[in-house]
């Protein structure tokens, strides 16, 4: 039976999903299975990024969809964003070092067979619908999470 890591990803910002990306890879690789439970503001790296859908939406729902990012590449910093600057220079420094970015870790986490999760609450609350995410993202209620990560040997939160 292989080892489990759980990761729940609360932050929607660029650094922190990128480490959290970087473990579910690293972790695939060693044969371990992976589940990602994104909350929230986590949801959002997980957002399509040619994908609007405001069909059906309240004002605050269509307004909540507009000026949050769509795509992953689209997201901010935790830290020293300064307007998208200090996120173009960490870009840069990962091109330079030929490092990939948090696209290409996002992709190849959906290649390896990670399985992502979508907090149905938080789903609702923002205002998105399933469309806009992912083809693998599957929202599930709260209790389908708490069982999985009291299932998995390694539980992390970011």
């Amino acid at each position: 039976m292989s080892k489990r890591l759980n990761l729940l990803v609360f932050s929607g910002d660029y650094d922190k999903a990128l480490a959290a990306l970087i473990l579910a890879n690293g972790a695939r690789e060693l044969n371990m299975e992976v589940t990602i439970f994104c909350a929230f503001w986590g949801l959002l790296m997980l957002r399509e990024e040619n994908k609007n859908v405001s069909k059906n939406k309240s004002f605050f729902e269509r307004m909540f969809g507009i000026f949050t990012p769509r795509g992953a590449e689209k997201l901010t910093l935790s830290r020293m964003n300064m307007g998208g600057v200090g996120k173009g220079m960490l870009k840069k420094m990962m091109q330079d070092k030929e490092k990939p970015m948090l696209k290409d870790f996002l992709d190849g986490a959906r290649k390896k067979g990670v399985k992502f999760y979508g907090c149905k609450l938080s789903q609702e609350v923002m205002g998105f619908k399933k469309e806009e995410f992912i083809p693998e993202l599957e929202i599930i209620e709260v209790y389908e999470y708490l069982k999985d990560a009291s299932e998995s040997d390694i539980q992390l939160f970011i």
